[in-house]
């Protein structure tokens, strides 16, 4: 194999190796409205679930369900947006749920 095209594969399984982080919302069964970053959506709203809740916060609110997320390229961008979004009001973040379901956001 050709030296240029072994690096152009490399390059090509970095890309299909990227994480691809997740900024999301939960509604909590008291209306509340809780905000995270994540990789698996899924497996961390199993987790806010579960008997042994990740945070003090779901913990006491449980069940939770999923009522809004966004694709981010990086950790960094993801928590960036997580920022963003706690420091809204609930009226500003009950606008934003009526946005589309899924929305990519980009460095």
């Amino acid at each position: 194999m050709a030296k240029g095209a072994k690096e152009e594969r490399k390059y090509s399984n970095e890309n299909l190796n990227k994480t691809v982080w997740f900024v999301y919302m939960l509604r909590c069964v008291d209306n509340s409205l809780y905000t995270g970053v994540t990789t698996d959506v899924s497996r961390r709203v199993l987790e806010h679930n579960g008997a042994k809740s990740v945070t003090r916060y779901t913990r006491a609110r449980q069940p939770v369900k999923v009522v809004y997320q966004e694709t981010a390229e990086s950790r960094s961008t993801a928590c960036q947006r997580e920022a963003q979004i706690k420091k809204l009001t609930k009226l500003q973040k009950e606008a934003l749920l009526e946005e589309p379901l899924i929305k990519s956001i980009r460095t």
